[in-house]
């Protein structure tokens, strides 16, 4: 089942994404939001809320958020596809992955905008599967990690280049105000058995400018879900953000930044498509 969080005149809320719209579980449930859900495992009582009910509303009458707009913890894996490593002029390997973090407020929903900053020009699209985790994870093993999803969502990592690589560390070119485009809503696991079946494609201004199957991730989701869960406690509710695939704008000749006016699609079979427009910060 889909599940999205939402807002709709000025009042955030969930619901089950359905074939006719969605159903308005923020006002059939006692979970004040979707993460709250998840935290109670109570992902089967919203299901069953939401089961044979009529839609409530169209998604188009909506503003999508992000599905899980308050995380704790939003960490994004680095270099974690094969041909973005070599694009990279990364020819070695590394041991374990390599990890920076987002700040939940730099998220935006499917339909917003990503925000060009006045203090760079080079905003770079990479299109990313992102987990949501479904149960307290604590030194988790690869065999029981996927056991602690509660599904999976398109992400858009939009990276500011100079800023990110003002040093050695990613965070500053990760964490500018709504450069994160996330949703448009959360596939619960159950619908994804193998996260490592599924096919990416991001488009700009409708060209394909990265396509890969997830199966070409040098560290797969079990793996990621074990390394992080030995130094930091995953709480439900926290995404974990994969990598991003080869065709990134800053190693094309010559780089392809996004700019205000364009488009930009993240698309994951059996997940959805994450779309957002471009503007540049007032």
């Amino acid at each position: 089942m889909k599940f999205a969080s939402f807002s709709k005149d000025g009042k955030a809320s969930y619901g089950a994404v359905t074939k006719d719209g969605i159903v308005d579980l923020g006002r059939r449930l006692n979970h004040a939001d979707l993460k709250a859900v998840i935290a109670a495992g109570a992902i089967d009582e919203a299901r069953k809320a939401a089961d044979g009910q009529a839609a409530d509303m169209p998604v188009e009458s909506v503003t999508l958020l992000p599905p899980i707009p308050n995380p704790s913890k939003i960490i994004c894996i680095g270099l974690n596809y094969h041909d973005h490593r070599k694009e990279t002029g990364r020819t070695e390997e590394t041991a374990n992955p390599t990890l920076f973090t987002r700040f939940a407020d730099t998220q935006i929903g499917h339909g917003q905008a990503m925000i060009l900053p006045m203090a760079s020009e080079q905003l770079d699209f990479e299109g990313e599967l992102a987990l949501v985790i479904g149960k307290e994870a604590r030194h988790v093993s690869q065999a029981n990690a996927l056991s602690h999803i509660a599904g999976y969502t398109c992400f858009n990592d939009g990276s500011v280049r100079d800023w990110q690589f003002h040093t050695t560390q990613f965070v500053p070119g990760k964490n500018f105000p709504a450069t994160g485009g996330c949703g448009p809503w959360m596939v619960t696991a159950d619908e994804v058995p193998d996260p490592s079946k599924l096919t990416l494609t991001t488009r700009l201004n409708g060209k394909q400018v990265q396509h890969s199957p997830t199966d070409m991730l040098i560290f797969p989701i079990p793996r990621l879900i074990e390394y992080i869960s030995t130094f930091t406690t995953l709480r439900p509710g926290d995404l974990i953000v994969t990598g991003t695939p080869g065709g990134v704008g800053a190693k094309r000749t010559p780089p392809l930044w996004m700019k205000a006016g364009d488009k930009v699609e993240v698309e994951i079979t059996g997940v959805g498509t994450l779309v957002n427009t471009i503007a540049a910060e007032r």
